[in-house]
This record gives structure tokens, sequence and C-alpha cells, in this order.
């Protein structure tokens, strides 16, 4: 099959090497462990600069890339020198004993028809030599995403070549029994320090668009696994990190949307409130988007933090009314606990990289410094949210980092609130069905626990 990536992907590693600018240093907070999280790479190894703007980049569908530069355009995926940039910076970074999350979503958004099983294994496996690269001594716990399988989002139930290409690639970091169940289902789970776990789950599996699983209760047996997973934790005294690429709960830009399917969403929120006491964080990207959940109880108090990560690829839809700067993130957790404590959010303002011609990652944001936070456990997370409901001032703040500071974003409505605010605490369908049909039921329920 030829197509416009026939050619490309082989040769990534012979373009020339755009420098990142040395990263401003900052102190870190006290004795913390810390890890690094990065998701959706997207690599279009089609991208290069040319006249004609519509035929900058095959994963802009046509559309013109009027503000193409060296690290890219709003309208296409990552070309490898973005992706080259960020592991440049984090490089520099990166502490001896830090590990990295990968959330997945290594391929472009193209059409079916432009890609096929070798080639998403051919990029997995770039991304996977770079990260190697990069990071030689670090370890990556890497999830799998919705376009990491050919055809896109149609994950199986069973062993098959992209799970046996992931096994494969990603040996160098994970144990014989991690990559025994990533070769046969897509999902594993591995002891990264004492009492400290990784679960990695498939959540592919449960994302509607993938017909194969369409009708199956518990697809590839992960609902199941999962449960003897955690239960097998809380009994040996342990703590779990869930990392995943398509969050729990409802999307924050659209109206009764889930991320995964909604039964199997209600499944998953009800396992993770029965484990809460065993989790300390959920992990995720695939929204491109930079945003906060809190898991509660079915008494309405706060259990886990979760935090969905913005992506590297600064992609978005012609008709999309806003995008995101390229972003990578470094979280710090408590060595005791393994709560989560704090998070640096570094990014790159593509607009100004591809004006200077150097990528000038910088720090964003740190969270417990924008919103005055002792720390990111679920009690903090659930006050922020309090605030954001009751303060236009914090929601405002909250929205610009939703976007990494994307310098073309609109104002966000009152449904556009309705939308952030209602998906940030009530990720089952009985409460955020109330939410969303009265926004004074969100409101009153902030009130009342201010």
């Amino acid at each position: 099959m030829k197509t416009p990536f026939t050619g490309f992907i082989l040769i990534l590693y012979a373009a020339g090497q755009l420098k990142a600018a040395p990263p401003r240093k900052r102190a870190d907070p006290g004795d913390a462990g810390r890890f690094w999280h990065i998701t959706d790479l997207h690599l279009d190894p089609t991208y290069h600069l040319e006249k004609d703007p519509t035929k900058v980049c095959f994963s802009s569908k046509g559309e013109p890339a009027s503000r193409a530069g060296p690290f890219g355009d709003f309208l296409c995926d990552s070309p490898y020198s973005l992706i080259q940039s960020a592991f440049e910076h984090m490089s520099t970074l990166v502490k001896p004993n830090d590990f990295i999350i990968w959330t997945g979503d290594s391929p472009p958004h193209v059409p079916v028809s432009e890609l096929s099983t070798d080639m998403v294994i051919q990029v997995m496996s770039n991304m996977t030599q770079s990260i190697r690269k990069y990071f030689p001594n670090v370890t990556v716990l890497p999830s799998v995403g919705n376009h990491d399988y050919w055809p896109q989002d149609q994950m199986p139930t069973s062993t098959n070549d992209i799970y046996r290409a992931a096994a494969r690639l990603w040996k160098p970091w994970l144990q014989d029994e991690a990559t025994k169940t990533l070769s046969q289902g897509g999902f594993y789970t591995q002891l990264i320090r004492k009492g400290l776990r990784v679960i990695s789950v498939n959540s592919v599996l449960y994302y509607g668009p993938d017909q194969v699983t369409a009708n199956a209760t518990d697809p590839a047996g992960q609902f199941q696994w999962l449960e003897d997973t955690l239960k097998k934790a809380d009994a040996d005294a342990e703590k779990v990190l869930i990392i995943s690429h398509i969050p729990l709960g409802y999307l924050p830009f659209l109206a009764n949307v889930t991320a995964l399917r909604e039964e199997h969403n209600e499944r998953l929120v009800a396992i993770y409130r029965r484990y809460s006491h065993v989790i300390a964080g959920h992990f995720y990207g695939h929204t491109h988007k930079d945003s906060v959940m809190v898991l509660l109880n079915e008494q309405g108090a706060p259990v886990n933090s979760v935090f969905v990560s913005a992506a590297v690829t600064p992609i978005k839809d012609a008709s999309a009314p806003y995008s995101n700067n390229p972003a990578v993130r470094l979280y710090f957790y408590d060595k005791k606990d393994f709560g989560i404590l704090d998070i640096w959010q570094y990014f790159l303002n593509l607009t100004e990289a591809n004006l200077r011609q150097r990528a000038d990652w910088t720090l964003e944001y740190v969270m417990t410094d924008s919103f005055g936070l002792p720390d990111l456990r679920p009690v903090s997370l659930f006050r922020l949210g309090l605030e954001m409901w009751m303060r236009s001032e914090v929601f405002d703040a909250y929205f610009a980092h939703y976007t990494v500071g994307y310098d073309d974003r609109p104002p966000c409505d009152f449904e556009c609130r309705a939308f952030q605010l209602c998906s940030l605490f009530f990720l089952d369908q009985a409460t955020y069905s109330k939410c969303l049909a009265s926004p004074m039921h969100g409101y009153n329920f902030a009130r009342e626990r201010l």
C-alpha cells in the first residue's frame, strides 16, 4: 500500500535537529519523589515546510496550515522536531530516580486507509527508540492509546501483532509478567518502587468507537484482572498509580458524553471507589487538554485525584474553537504515602517558537502556587473545585491552563462552564445528569461544602 507516509517513517532520524533552549532552573519541593508524564505524541512524518499550505502535513486533511514553522502548526500533528525538542528539554531536568509514564497515541490523525499495522508498529518503534535515546537509564511505563492500533480504535480482546510488538518494544522497561499480559490484552502491572505499583489499563477496550468490544461485558477479562490486582496490592500494603490513555468520567467540552462507553465507565468508577484507599492517583491523556477531576464516593466525599495531561501534539480540527500548546509535565509525590504533591507544567508557545525558530520550553505553571494549594491530594483538589464553582476568577485561571495558554482561545461561556464544572466532580451517570440538568445543583453542592 503506497501512501503519503511511505518513505517518511523509516528516515525519521535523518532529519536535521533543531535545538531546544536551555530550561530555567527551579528548586525542587523538599525530598519528594518525581515522575514525568508525556502523552499524545502523534508523530506526523509527512510534515514539511513548503509554499502550498494545504500540503504541509497530511494530518491537516487538506486544510491550509498557514502558520507552519519548524516546530509545527496548530492544524498539524507533531513534526519530529517538536517531539525532539520536548525530549531534549526533559532530558536536562530528569534525575536518576525519576520515572516516566507515557499514556499512548504515537501515530497521526489520518484516514484509516493511509496507515497499516506495519506502519503503526513502525511509528511506535520510532517513538520508543527516541525515548530510549534521550532517557537511556530511566524506567518508562507506557499505555496503549486508541491510535496505537490499525484500524484505529478497534482494539481486540486477544493477542495480536500490535500487542506483541508493544511487548517486544517495551521489554527493556517491563518485567516478564508485565510483557505477558501486555501481549495478551494490552494491559499490565509492575512494582516500580517499594510500596508503589503502576497499573496500566487498556482503556481502548471500553472506548465507544471500538466495535470489537461493543457487546462484551468484560473485554479481555480486564475488569476481573484489575480487581484482582487492586485486591492483591491492598493485601501487600502497596499504593497504586492508575495510568491509561482514555480518562474516566465525562468529557469537559461536551454535554452528556463519557470518554469511555457509559456502561464500562460505570463499572470502572465502582471499582475505583471500592479500592480508592489503595489508589494514589489516576493519570490519563487522550483529550489533548489539561484538566483535573476528583472521584467522590457515594457520600460525596473526595477519595481520588484524577489528572488528565495535555498533549505534545498541537493539532486541532479546522472548525474547533481552540487548540493547545505542546506540553509535558513533572509530578511530585510523597515518598511515604505516595500522595501527589504538585505538578510542574512545561509548555512550548508554538507561535513564538516558529517565529524565533527556537524551542523555548518553559514552566507554564506550578499548580500549588497558581491555586494556593498545600498539595494535590483529593481533599485539596476538591477544595479547588469548590472554589471554581463559587469564584469566576479561579475558574478563568484554570481554563487558561486547560488550553496550555493557547493564544486564540475564546472565553468560556455559561454552557462551557457547566460542562467543565459538572465533569469535575461527577464521574458517574446519576450524579452528572443531575448536575447538568440544573447548574444550581453544582453551585449548591459547592456552597454547602465551603
